[in-house]
């Protein structure tokens, strides 16, 4: 092979091999990318909406250990988190955190309480008008050390915490961040969409 040929193709097999070694270490400890495939988060979150994820926010992982090797800061209050789903850890799930470590937890007829407090969520939309067990009468409950209460916007047509339960604090991958792509099939594509942060 001519020498000059080899010199370019030993570049070209080099710079992909950083960038193969970055992308793996930006998707590993700092951004991951996420798409939402259900309405449980609507308005706030279209079918469709393609995400990145803040994996640096709450701390930077060993990879496949879950060690924390150190934290930036907690989830709290109105986070929108990305999870492993409990009742099976290989499917991610997307919500809101409604309580955190310590928080009780009540919810009367629709209406979610925290502390004994009404919470204020102009985020969220009731697509049924029933008042039903369960889903629009819970608790209270106390969320335990270590774990979250989460629940979609969408509250009518979301499986959350309120039927599946609490949240571990080391099964949150990131908090949602910025939208990069949102579309509804070809051609309706959301651009009034893309670029928006998310909260």
């Amino acid at each position: 092979m001519n020498p000059r040929w080899q010199k370019t193709l030993l570049e070209y097999i080099e710079a992909l091999a950083v960038a193969l070694v970055l992308a793996l270490v930006i998707r590993t400890f700092v951004v991951q990318a996420f798409k939402i495939p259900s309405g449980s988060m609507l308005e706030t979150l279209q079918i469709g909406d393609h995400l990145l994820v803040n994996k640096f926010l709450y701390g930077v992982k060993m990879p496949f250990t879950g060690t924390t090797l150190f934290d930036v800061e907690e989830p709290k209050h109105g986070d929108i988190i990305v999870f492993e789903f409990p009742e099976d850890p290989d499917k991610d799930f997307i919500k809101r955190i409604i309580g955190a470590p310590g928080d009780v937890i009540e919810i009367k007829d629709k209406e979610v309480y925290r502390n004994g407090e009404k919470l204020t969520e102009p985020y969220i939309r009731h697509t049924d008008p029933r008042i039903t067990p369960r889903r629009d009468n819970f608790g209270p409950v106390t969320v335990p050390e270590n774990k979250y209460f989460c629940m979609g916007d969408n509250r009518d047509e979301s499986y959350d915490s309120r039927f599946w339960g609490f949240v571990d604090r080391d099964k949150i991958k990131g908090k949602a961040w910025v939208i990069y792509w949102s579309w509804n099939g070809i051609p309706n594509v959301r651009f009034d969409r893309i670029g928006m942060l998310v909260k």
